[in-house]
This record gives structure tokens, C-alpha cells and sequence, in this order.
């Protein structure tokens, strides 16, 4: 899998549920739902809007937010795609994966 997919709903309460996705390509109906897109392989935010507003794009800080949450899933997509975490007090640090053994 490549992208990790976040969408918000509004509930008629006024409560907000999210949604997450992992997905290999992202669709037309992505780009137009999907509040966050995330891509695991180039290492960038394809998407980041809230109630109509683009925000910033700013990788680091979208994923120090979503790795507290989905901490399990975001380290199995960068293993996917040729990365590791190594955590230094407690934020995660991405480091490319090496082939040579030294």
C-alpha cells in the first residue's frame, strides 16, 4: 500500500467521526472525499484540507499528529515502501533503509 486516506463526516449531532483507509493508488473519489491524503512513498502530503480550506502541507507535522494514533498502521506503510522509524523522544524520525549491511 501507498497512500493512507483520512476523511472526515459530520454527524447530525454535530459530532465529527473520522475514517481511515489504506489504499495502493488514490481515485477521483478520493481527491474529491478524502480530507488527508498522505503518500508513503514520495514522503509528502497530496492533500490536506479542513471544512473547505487548504492547510499547510507540511509533512513532519501532519505525521507527529497521525502517528500517535495510527502508530501500528503508519510503520507497516513506510516499511512497504522502504523506510524505518526510529523514534528520539517519542517523534518520529524517518530514515531511508539501507542495502548495505554495514
Amino acid at each position: 500500500m501507498r497512500y493512507m486516506l483520512i476523511t472526515y463526516f459530520k454527524k447530525a449531532d454535530g459530532k465529527i467521526d473520522e475514517v481511515m483507509a489504506v489504499s495502493k493508488n488514490v481515485r477521483t473519489k478520493d481527491l474529491q472525499t478524502c480530507n488527508v491524503i498522505l503518500d508513503f512513498k514520495k514522503l509528502q502530503v497530496a492533500k490536506c484540507t479542513m471544512e473547505g480550506q487548504n492547510l499547510p502541507k507540511d509533512w513532519d507535522k501532519i505525521m507527529t499528529y497521525f502517528y500517535q494514533y495510527y502508530e501500528s498502521t503508519i510503520t507497516r506503510l513506510l516499511k512497504e515502501n522502504g523506510y524505518e522509524i526510529t523514534k528520539q523522544e517519542q517523534i518520529p524520525q524517518l530514515a531511508e533503509q539501507s542495502s548495505d549491511p554495514s
